[in-house]
């Protein structure tokens, strides 16, 4: 990108005090700017900063922090061409998925504006009243991923300044520079060190987890890195909001309509070329449908059009990085070598960029690492199962719990085996569907907490109840 990129300490940009790092465009391998490498110390700046501004803030009006947040989407829609076509460029994904990225970000920061946060009355008798409270953490770090970058730095931070709390948001290297700018944006219309943005390639992440003066981290990526962050917030008991990694199992029921059902279940799986963390990530499909259904995901998956996202008549982008593009094409082979089948897809196309074509396996069964492990990739395993029982139990039999789906005409039925997966949600004939005003979030090995909607909200916050004698 031909522009240069800083830091927002207190309002105020700023060069890294370790210099700068490279961020690559996955689709052609180029660098594509440098970003700037902070150091420990400018985080604790930003800390500072955020705390400063945390004493004023904390006492600002609802309508005060609904006009700021309706004043950032503001800004985020007006500068939308530019931001989608950054995500394009450090992210890979197509155009006009960047363009609905922009879209959602804009429609989530209004939405978490209009959110009430609840005062709640427990008695109020002849000689007592007690109502419970909600009152801001203080600072909150977040750490962002690099599959969405745009949408979920908004997910993180527009609740906590809706809440009263001031940010320091540190997101991935590979896909910092959405950020940089968002954070430029809102410090033209929000309180100076009220959000600010840290970038950096090491050590940034557990600093932030360490750090006495963050109240909370909420943290979106891998379960390896949130067990990590979790241990180190035990210093000063940070609140934790943990959405982790997840091995989201979908269900077809037998009597399904295939044709209805092939194009949601496909889009549900790939959504971002699969780099979704509630992303479809194992089909169970009944013996009855099997072999029609995997018919019908092939000649889906062969209608895409892998290429640049900005190149006209793409829908089908890059792996964002060389790390986890390896990962992909290692378990596409463990499934081969295992016996599966590779109905389409299964190679890498020669020439720059780290393309890998929307793949579908079948015959691939529990216990192949395509099946047991999150492949975060343009990559689906299809199962086949004689019973329902049966294919709840395999579904279940994962360390994850984000999502999971079931697929069916009869949505009573689906609802009752829909009750039975071990997933923070449930979705019945779609997948991956995240809304603003539904909560979200995980179990087990997927994280704890939840986003969106109220019970989102009240993640920011801690309770104090008034106990009043009259």
């Amino acid at each position: 990108m031909n522009r240069e990129y800083r830091l927002s300490i207190d309002g105020a940009p700023c060069a890294g005090e370790n210099g700068t790092f490279s961020v690559l465009n996955p689709a052609t391998e180029a660098v594509l700017a440098e970003c700037p490498n902070a150091s420990v110390s400018q985080l604790d700046a930003a800390v500072a900063a955020a705390a400063s501004a945390f004493r004023e803030w904390r006492h600002s009006s609802d309508d005060t922090r609904k006009r700021l947040l309706h004043a950032i989407a503001d800004k985020i829609e007006a500068d939308g061409a530019e931001l989608a076509e950054i995500v394009v460029a450090e992210q890979g994904k197509p155009l006009f998925l960047a363009q609905a990225e922009v879209g959602g970000a804009v429609a989530w920061t209004r939405a978490t504006a209009e959110l009430e946060i609840p005062l709640e009355v427990i008695e109020d008798s002849a000689g007592k009243r007690i109502e419970m409270h909600r009152k801001p953490l203080g600072v909150v770090g977040s750490i962002t991923p690099w599959n969405w970058p745009l949408m979920i730095a908004v997910w993180h931070i527009m609740p906590a300044l809706r809440t009263g709390n001031t940010v320091v948001i540190k997101p991935s290297e590979y896909t910092p520079l959405n950020t940089l700018r968002l954070v430029e944006l809102i410090a033209e219309v929000a309180p100076k060190g009220v959000v600010n943005v840290i970038t950096g390639t090491t050590g940034i992440g557990r600093a932030m987890s360490v750090h006495a003066r963050i109240n909370k981290i909420v943290f979106t990526g891998s379960t390896a890195t949130g067990k990590d962050i979790m241990f180190h917030a035990a210093n000063n008991l940070k609140r934790l909001t943990l959405e982790l990694g997840g091995n989201d199992a979908g269900i077809v029921l037998p009597g399904t309509d295939v044709d209805a059902v092939a194009m949601p279940i496909f889009q549900g799986a790939f959504l971002n070329m699969g780099q979704t963390c509630a992303a479809l990530k194992r089909l169970y499909v009944h013996d009855s449908l099997y072999d029609a259904l995997c018919a019908r995901l092939v000649a889906i998956a062969q209608q895409q059009q892998l290429g640049n996202g900005m190149a006209e008549g793409t829908t089908f982008g890059p792996v964002q990085n060389r790390k986890q593009l390896e990962i992909v094409s290692e378990l596409v082979e463990d499934a081969r070598n295992s016996g599966a089948r590779i109905l389409c897809g299964g190679e890498r196309p020669t020439g720059q960029g780290y393309y890998y074509p929307p793949t579908i396996i079948a015959d691939a069964t529990d216990g192949m690492r395509i099946v047991d492990e999150e492949q975060f990739g343009p990559v689906l395993p299809v199962i086949r199962y004689s019973e329902v029982d049966d294919a709840v139990r395999r579904a279940n039999d994962c360390d994850a719990g984000l999502g999971g789906s079931v697929w069916g005409a009869d949505v009573e039925l689906a609802k009752q085996v829909a009750t039975r997966l071990e997933c923070g949600t449930a979705w019945i004939n779609g997948h991956a569907e995240v809304l603003p005003h539904a909560p979200f979030g995980g179990c087990k090995m997927s994280g704890f907490g939840v986003e969106f909607g109220v019970e989102g909200l009240l993640e920011y916050t801690s309770p104090q109840l008034l106990n009043i004698n009259k």
